[in-house]
């Protein structure tokens, strides 16, 4: 396997909840996750994953590397703090797509950086 999927894996092994689901690789890619079943998309979460962790090995935006080892270290948990950092990064691409601008870099990191120093 090359790196990226070599990564891939150890975000999914993180996720057995999508063990059932991307067993079957014809199915899962066949498969529209579009949340109408309440369910999460897969791909869409492990994608966020890898854009994390691609962020964090080139620190861009910069400074998201500090913000995401200090929101580990808080959280005692590097997936954990994936997490959050997800929920900040969806909402700046949210923010961007809703408002025509590009996405704000600084905002981002700012919501990371307000997790990692708030209990």
């Amino acid at each position: 396997m090359d790196a990226l999927e070599t990564l891939a894996g150890q975000w999914l092994d993180q996720h057995p909840e999508y063990h059932p689901e991307l067993g079957d690789a014809e199915a899962a890619v066949a498969k529209v996750f579009d949340g109408g079943d309440g369910g999460a998309n897969p791909f869409l979460h492990l994608s966020m994953h890898l854009s994390i962790s691609e962020q964090c090995s080139i620190d861009q935006p910069r400074g998201i590397r500090q913000a995401v080892e200090l929101l580990a270290a808080r959280r005692n948990s590097l997936h954990d703090a994936h997490h959050e950092a997800m929920e900040c990064l969806g909402q700046m691409l949210w923010e961007s797509q809703r408002s025509g601008r590009p996405p704000d870099g600084a905002a981002y990191i700012e919501c990371v950086q307000r997790r990692a120093t708030r209990d």
